[in-house]
């Protein structure tokens, strides 16, 4: 079992002590990420008010930096600590909310709409593709999985190339063409918001795995994390997708 996700992989189960009690749950699972869904939501209002908000927007970079950096050290040590995950995740889901309000509040301004456009896609594609996963419409293969592993490595290698250039002011020409709203960059997104829709699917498959191997209880709050990652990652390839078409109105 495998997927690109990097908080969902094959390793995760390995060495993780013994299910004592309760065991991991499908419909314990899917609980979770419900409440991680709602923290999520919770802090993205917050957010989005003081952005729109002439009194307070200019608190917004600040908060956006804190649920970056704090998201970030909250997913790492859900990773490396995953007996904290039922404290952890729900951390995690709260400082991204400040980055998913703030940054959704900036795109929304400049394009009405686009953020319940992209909330609406986000989870209609999460829906689809649970649905035909569950159907066995789509098969999780050791060639999809491989496939979606690479396929996200490139996207992974690519931003850090472009970051780390960016830094420098280096070859920033090289991208307007790929970040532009021309058909390759549009081409580009596409190809990007369907390897994040199909990391969803690895990761319905993961933990399937886990409720199938008898995980232990706190997984499910793992799991959810995992889950989280992903949507947040597919809703702000929706974000950018729109925003590139919206442009070329």
């Amino acid at each position: 079992m495998r997927t690109s996700n990097p908080t969902l992989n094959d390793k995760v189960f390995r060495g993780l002590p013994g299910a004592l009690g309760e065991t991991m749950t499908l419909e314990g699972t899917v609980n979770k990420t419900g409440i991680l869904l709602l923290c999520a939501v919770a802090t993205a209002a917050w957010t989005w008010h003081e952005a729109m908000s002439p009194e307070t927007a200019g608190a917004v970079p600040g908060l956006l930096m804190i649920g970056v950096i704090g998201g970030l050290i909250f997913a790492l040590v859900t990773v490396f600590k995953k007996t904290w995950a039922p404290v952890t995740a729900p951390m995690y889901a709260l400082l991204e909310g400040l980055v998913l309000g703030g940054v959704s509040a900036v795109f929304n301004v400049r394009y009405p709409g686009i953020a319940f456009e992209a909330v609406c896609l986000t989870f209609g594609t999460m829906f689809v593709l649970l649905m035909a996963y569950r159907a066995h419409i789509i098969r999780v293969t050791q060639k999809f999985r491989l496939g979606v592993v690479a396929a996200t490595g490139a996207i992974f290698l690519f931003y850090m190339v472009e970051m780390v250039l960016g830094f420098f002011h280096v070859g920033l020409g090289a991208f307007s063409a790929i970040n532009g709203s021309g058909p390759l960059g549009i081409g580009i997104s596409l190809v990007i918001v369907a390897v994040a829709a199909l990391n969803l699917v690895l990761d319905f498959d993961f933990i399937e795995s886990g409720v199938a191997a008898g995980a232990p209880k706190y997984m499910e709050w793992y799991g959810a994390f995992g889950l989280m990652v992903t949507l947040v990652w597919l809703y702000l390839e929706m974000l950018r997708l729109l925003a590139k078409l919206r442009s070329r109105d």
